[in-house]
């Protein structure tokens, strides 16, 4: 079995140190990430790394700014309050994976343009994000957004293209 993500370890230990703090907010928030995490690990596709774990926290970070949003529109400003505090939290978790950089995506993504342009090949989005992201790929094993990539291919595809 594959050891597990380091940012769920720390999930688990902080989830530890918000009881014996009485933390409600972090305890909450932990509490529904462990959960989901581990409906997750029953399902085809298990959270096994901290990019899945990063997707997981901007989900729910996401989920609680639409809520907070609405919230205000209903003048509950407690309850807006609370899902502010919930999504500083998991930002704050957000934050601190570490994903390869824009520069570094964009300089794989050119590279491997120019070596299927060499080829001859044809140059379209599926073909150029198997190369960069897929099995063997450039990025292949690194801890990378697959949306920031496909954002970033789209941009140059788009660059090629004009």
């Amino acid at each position: 079995m594959a050891p597990a993500p380091p940012l769920l370890l720390k999930l688990r230990a902080d989830l530890k140190t918000a009881m014996k703090a009485k933390d409600t907010n972090r305890l909450n928030v932990l509490r529904v990430l462990l959960s989901e995490i581990a409906n997750a690990s029953k399902t085809s596709t298990p959270i096994k790394n901290n990019i899945q774990l990063l997707s997981l926290l901007r989900k729910r970070a996401v989920a609680s700014k639409a809520a907070a949003s609405e919230f205000g529109a209903a003048s509950r400003e407690d309850l807006k309050a609370k899902e502010d505090a919930q999504v500083s939290i998991l930002e704050e978790y957000a934050g601190g994976v570490e994903t390869t950089g824009t520069d570094e995506i964009r300089q794989s993504v050119n590279a491997v343009v120019e070596a299927i342009k060499e080829e001859g090949e044809k140059l379209d989005i599926g073909t150029l994000l198997k190369r960069v992201v897929g099995p063997g790929g450039v990025l292949d094993g690194k801890p990378v957004e697959r949306a920031e990539v496909a954002r970033i291919a789209k941009e140059v595809l788009e660059a090629e293209r004009s």
